[in-house]
């Protein structure tokens, strides 16, 4: 195996953890867009910073379930079950965040769209910590040719 083979290899499990590192800090802006915001009614920025965070995070999601989880099972067939489970999650997630999106629908207070964004940012730091600690190892031997923006997003 080159250098460069090996270095495309590692960098799956780094293109993963730079992608969940800036999903956290964008959930971390649209907080501090709702700390900005009035006590009655969403600001424009977190309504804004909001939609492009859930559209960020559904993108990452897709494309997990789309080509990285189909992808390890054919390499590791005996991570089948870990896989379900976090499709299972990425399911939840996007349950989450519909909700969120229709809170934001009906113009619900900041305080509202906080709480949405508190289960949302438990379930999304549980699920990132169990699918780093179950495929971070098999992302640095994953043969996967793709643009790593089709398969995490691009955030």
């Amino acid at each position: 195996m080159t250098e460069r083979e090996t270095a495309r290899l590692i960098a799956w499990s780094n293109e993963l953890r730079q992608a969940h590192g800036r999903l956290r800090e964008a959930l971390k802006v649209v907080r501090a867009s709702g700390a900005e915001s009035g006590p009655q009614s969403p600001g424009r920025d977190l309504l804004l910073h909001c939609r492009g965070f859930c559209t960020a995070l559904d993108q990452h999601h897709r494309g997990e379930d789309r080509a990285l989880f189909p992808a390890i099972e054919a390499a590791h067939p005996e991570l089948a079950p870990v896989l379900r489970t976090l499709s299972e999650d990425h399911a939840m997630i996007d349950v989450l965040l519909t909700a969120l999106s229709a809170a934001m629908d009906h113009g619900r207070a900041p305080a509202d769209l906080d709480r949405h964004l508190d289960g949302i940012g438990a379930i999304m730091e549980n699920h990132f910590a169990f699918e780093e600690r179950q495929l971070l190892r098999v992302l640095e031997t994953l043969a996967l040719d793709a643009d790593p923006h089709d398969v995490l997003g691009s955030l």
